[in-house]
């Protein structure tokens, strides 16, 4: 067994494998019922009206499909980490960094989006805590301060083991459900039928607009905590069971909730006391209703029952968040420690406390990275769109990773196995890709230069540990990208507008193939491999990036691609990347080392222990 593989088994061995079914499922669905269904339904409402109650069934669909390409997979590899591992596994070292990086920046920051939770729904007692800054609420210094409290208490709760976690966190998964379900019900007391019908109709603002809440309403925000159950799958009690089935079926849970709650929120609107226009939908996002929408939609609907009820909400307002918060602390110290099982980062990112079995030093690094979104963006509203496009951007390569583990490892034991997967695969590839092209051109390129910043540490750690190049070739080579990469991003189509955005596409692709180029002629053999299965990658991100800016979601006042022909060109640019990437898998060596020692499946030894 190679030394990186034995390394990463045994570190594996140290981690606790004490999770029971219902603690993976409700894992999920702590996850999923966050923030999200306390400030989602607001923010859906005000980009496309009514309609967003399809936009939840449609995305509990798309997200579903993207569960399922994963289920057979974690059934097979339960592996903490999962969602970093498994690009490494079949595409190798380079494209698994992409993936991995734009996961850690996803999970670290829906932390911080939690702890927003918490202090923007408190604001609504404790003056203080927000400030208004044009249409958008912010957290005030004694707000980020309190928020980044929480953080530590999040960090605690980790801290203390997967096995206290997952019992801590069962119990407030109860309450997450039933507070959720008793708001549904009761608002129907102050329902308004005319809500769905009139002030423009079911689609005030076009279906188009439908699709975009989808991106930017918060609703896949709200559903993608499904993968916490993936990201945890190495500490279950019986992973090849309860991983799939608990993924599965938090999304369907989720579906049901999310939806009915968007419709008892629509139809218990009350434009007065909501402050704005009736029927004047874009209003709503800077309402007097934007830093407490259930609340304020209980305690003012004029009925004793309800008011006495949303004082049970504020208490839901630090619960909800407050569990997914810890929830996704303890998946980004995982994700990091998975990075650094696969050299991606410093080797002590790996290390595990002995009396917990905790990847501490993963845990102390995640909880401060969190804690500094709270400067450039402290506000639920701004981190939604990048936070759920970022998640999406990192599933993609569930449907692509099952067809290249079907073809090069097809004789791993498959507790489950996806019917139809010729099918089904495809289809959640493209699920992913529309959510991040509904997630809308700003996003879009705030994702890019995000995810691709992060290149540099691919040439500063990975490379030089692995032996594929020499340490000061890596290290020159990230600076200079580092650098270029800043300017190009300060002047670009956004902010300064010096860049148009053609130059601004062209200069930003010659970057990231430079980039690869001087990877690839830097590194050695053995290096040079990886870079060469990753050029879908940069085609499906740049391809949909190319079709947002045309696209009925882009900055043109007359669109290039309008709807439904937008939608058209994101699913060729997506079949062409799953079929190349699947293409581009291969049987890498880690891989081939799981096979020999038979390490896919955890030993009943492990199980029992």
């Amino acid at each position: 067994m190679p030394v990186a593989m034995e390394e990463f088994e045994a570190s594996d061995r140290k981690l606790r494998h004490d999770l029971s079914f219902l603690q993976l499922l409700f894992f999920n669905l702590g996850g999923i019922i966050g923030s999200g269904w306390l400030f989602a339904v607001l923010a859906a409402d005000a980009i496309a009206g009514p309609s967003v109650v399809l936009a939840w069934v449609i995305g509990g669909v798309l997200v579903l499909l993207v569960a399922l390409t994963y289920a057979e997979v974690a059934a097979m590899l339960p592996r903490s980490g999962a969602i970093v591992r498994y690009p490494h596994l079949t595409h190798g070292g380079y494209t698994g960094f992409v993936f991995a990086w734009s996961y850690f920046l996803a999970a670290v920051s829906v932390t911080a989006i939690e702890a927003e939770g918490v202090i923007t729904y408190a604001s609504t007692y404790i003056h203080g805590l927000t400030t208004t800054s044009g249409k958008v609420t912010l957290l005030t210094v004694p707000g980020i301060i309190i928020a980044i409290g929480l953080m530590l208490v999040f960090f605690l709760v980790n801290y203390f083991g997967v096995k206290w976690l997952g019992r801590w966190n069962q119990v407030f998964t109860w309450w997450k459900l039933v507070i959720p379900a008793l708001t549904f019900l009761l608002l129907f007391l102050a329902f308004h039928a005319s809500n769905f019908t009139a002030y423009g109709g079911f689609f005030p603002r076009g279906v188009n607009q439908m699709f975009l809440a989808i991106g930017t309403g918060g609703i896949v925000f709200a559903y993608l905590g499904f993968r916490q159950g993936l990201d945890f799958g190495g500490e279950a009690r019986n992973p090849q069971r309860d991983v799939p089935l608990a993924t599965i079926l938090s999304v369907i849970i989720a579906t049901v909730l999310y939806t009915v709650l968007q419709v008892a929120f629509t139809g218990g609107l009350n434009w007065t006391k909501a402050g704005v226009g009736v029927g004047n939908w874009v209003a709503l996002a800077h309402s007097h209703w934007a830093n407490g929408p259930f609340y304020d939609a209980l305690s003012q609907s004029g009925i004793p029952l309800l008011g006495a009820f949303a004082a049970v909400l504020l208490v839901d307002a630090i619960v909800s968040p407050s569990g997914t918060g810890w929830i996704f602390l303890g998946t980004s110290s995982r994700v990091l420690y998975g990075m650094a099982m696969t050299d991606y980062l410093p080797r002590p990112l790996r290390r595990i406390n002995d009396r917990y079995g905790v990847p501490v030093m993963a845990l102390i690094a995640s909880t401060v990275i969190g804690c500094l979104f709270f400067l450039p963006l402290p506000s639920w509203y701004l981190l939604v769109g990048f936070i759920s496009s970022a998640l999406v951007m990192t599933t993609v390569t569930g449907g692509i990773g099952l067809e290249v583990m079907r073809r090069t490892a097809p004789d791993l034991d498959r507790p489950f196995r996806l019917p139809a997967a010729a099918i089904m695969a495809p289809l959640g590839t493209l699920a992913a890709m529309l959510m991040v092209y509904w997630s809308g051109f700003t996003v879009l390129t705030q994702l890019i230069a995000a995810i691709f910043i992060g290149l540099p540490l691919y040439s500063w750690f990975y490379g030089p540990i692995k032996g594929y190049m020499r340490t000061s070739a890596g290290v020159i080579l990230g600076a200079v990208f580092l650098v270029i990469w800043l300017v190009t991003q300060a002047l670009g189509p956004i902010d300064r507008h010096v860049l148009s955005f053609p130059v601004f596409y062209v200069l930003t692709l010659i970057e990231i193939v430079a980039f690869g180029l001087a990877a690839w002629w830097l590194s050695s053999p053995e290096g040079r491999f990886p870079i060469t299965r990753s050029p879908w990658l940069f085609f499906m991100m740049y391809g949909t990036y190319l079709v947002s800016y045309l696209g009925q979601y882009g900055p043109l006042k007359t669109p290039v691609l309008a709807f439904p022909v937008d939608i058209v060109a994101v699913i060729v640019v997506g079949l062409i990347s799953f079929y190349w990437g699947v293409a581009s898998g291969y049987r890498t060596e880690d891989l081939q080392t799981i096979i020999d020692t038979g390490t896919a499946i955890v030993p009943e030894e492990r199980l029992a222990s």
